[in-house]
Order: C-alpha cells, then structure tokens, then sequence
C-alpha cells in the first residue's frame, strides 16, 4: 500500500501581496475560503498567518480567531497550525494568540538572516514560545532554517522543553540561509533519523525551489508543504491561480512515488495529534 504524505498548505504569508498576485487571500473570509478549496483539493494541515485590511502582517488574536473558528467549521478535522514568525509581530506578542490552543504552532529554534532582516529568536524567546506551546498543549512545528536549529531542538526535547518526538520542518531556499541542495536535505533527514527515529518531518521550498523540494520531500518519505506563502508562482512562467492549484500539484505528485494525500484523521494519527473536536 502507498505510504501517507502530509501536504501543508502555506495559504498567506506575511510577504506576498495582491499586487504580486491576486489570489493571495488577505481577509478573513478569503482566507476561509482559500484554505477550504486547499482542502478539498488535498491538504491536510493549514500554516497561518493573518493581516489587517491594510495587508500588513499582525499577531491580532481576535483576527486569528475569527479565521480558526471558520476554518474549523469549514474543513472538518484539518490541522489548524499559527505562524509564532518574525513578521507578524516583535518579542511575545509572536506568540500573543496562542490561548486559542490550534493544533499546532511554529517554532524556529534559532536566529538567521533573511534577505532584508535578521530573523531574530534569542533563548529567551524560543523558551517562552515553547512554554506557551506545552502550556496550552499545542505541538511545535520546528522550523529548520539552518542546521544548527536542528540540534537545537533536539537538546529542548531532551530537556523537556519540546514534546517528544519532534516534527521539523526544512525550509530551503531563502537567501542567506539554507540553500536548496539535495545533499543537505539527505544529511539534515539522517540525523534526525539518527537522534530521533520516531521524528516526523516535512520540508518546503521558496520560491522556484517549491516544486523541487516537494519531489524530494516524496522520494525521502517525507511530507510536504506548498502554497501562495512560499510561491506565487505555479511554475517558472505564470501565476498561480489558488493555494488549491498548488495542493493539487502536489496531490498528483504523490502517485509518482507511491504516496498518497494523507486524509486529516491519517495526518493527527502520524503527528501524534488530538483527534479533532
């Protein structure tokens, strides 16, 4: 039988805008809607971020609300997990939303630079983060910007500071961080095989690196994330229509390697996840 893949959808961000492209979903009800055709065209685990009406990114918990509760009531059993990133605000108010308790949040276990900004996450606040996370019983997605996040995580697992196991996500593909090259992908996935075989794990790749990550993520067993977040584009050429045409990519994809789209019930069960309300 084929093995499951988790496909993520990215439905937001806190960079693209409608001047880049049209179907980046900004309001709340856009953001429903958007996340609902990801859904049913496969995706099993929605990352969020929310703006304002002005488009600028915000940590507003009434804003995450409103969009956690029409998503819950539109895709029955999905992975609901909220972005705690550098964008959407500064120091804890990151993680100011996280009393809503969704399945899961984003964590980065370490700082790097990004293009136009330090992506900062001093121990202070990578610790608080993970205390609100055990708090309200949410698992952290970590987020592996560079391979030293990696160990990083493990050493807060042994801790005690992160639920075990872990799930970690690779992200490839910004500039001045990790470079999207197969061989970093392989050796990132043997270690953490090797400190942490029960692990789960996902990788996702920026902009024209998109589609190459998630061929690589389905040949390593892995799962994938996709979406307007990380790719406006569909391919080198045109826009994308939806974070729906990107999941379906990816849902096509997975017969080429013996995958499957995980179901949501499929999803919680390998991330070790609550059953949904």
């Amino acid at each position: 039988m084929s093995s499951p893949c988790i496909i993520s959808v990215a439905i937001t961000g806190s960079l693209p805008r409608k001047e880049n492209n049209p179907a980046v979903p900004i309001s709340i009800a856009e953001q429903v809607e958007s996340t609902h055709a990801a859904y049913e065209a496969g995706a099993a685990l929605v990352h969020l971020h929310v703006r304002n009406d002005d488009q600028t990114p915000t940590s507003n918990p009434e804003r995450f609300a409103q969009v956690q509760a029409g998503i819950a009531r539109h895709c029955p059993g999905m992975i609901i997990q909220f972005s705690t990133g550098g964008r959407s605000g500064n120091g804890l108010e990151r993680g100011g939303m996280l009393h809503l308790r969704p399945d899961m949040a984003s964590l980065a276990t370490g700082s790097c630079n990004f293009p136009s900004i330090i992506y900062m996450n001093p121990p202070d606040l990578i610790l608080h983060l993970a205390e609100q996370m055990k708090t309200y019983a949410i698992k952290p997605e970590i987020e592996v910007f560079d391979l030293s996040m990696l160990y990083q995580a493990l050493r807060l697992a042994d801790e005690g500071m992160i639920p075990k196991p872990l799930h970690v996500q690779f992200v490839f593909g910004i500039k001045n961080c990790m470079p999207a090259v197969w061989q970093v992908l392989e050796f990132q996935v043997a270690e953490l095989k090797r400190l942490m075989p029960e692990a789960t794990w996902a990788a996702a790749g920026i902009g024209r690196h998109q589609l190459e990550l998630n061929h690589w993520a389905l040949k390593l067993n892995g799962h994938c994330r996709t979406g307007l977040e990380d790719n406006v584009r569909y391919d080198g050429s045109r826009l994308a229509a939806s974070n729906a045409e990107l999941v379906g990519r990816v849902a096509e994809l997975c017969g080429q390697y013996d995958r499957h789209p995980a179901s949501p019930s499929e999803a919680r069960t390998l991330l070790r996840l609550r059953p949904a309300a």
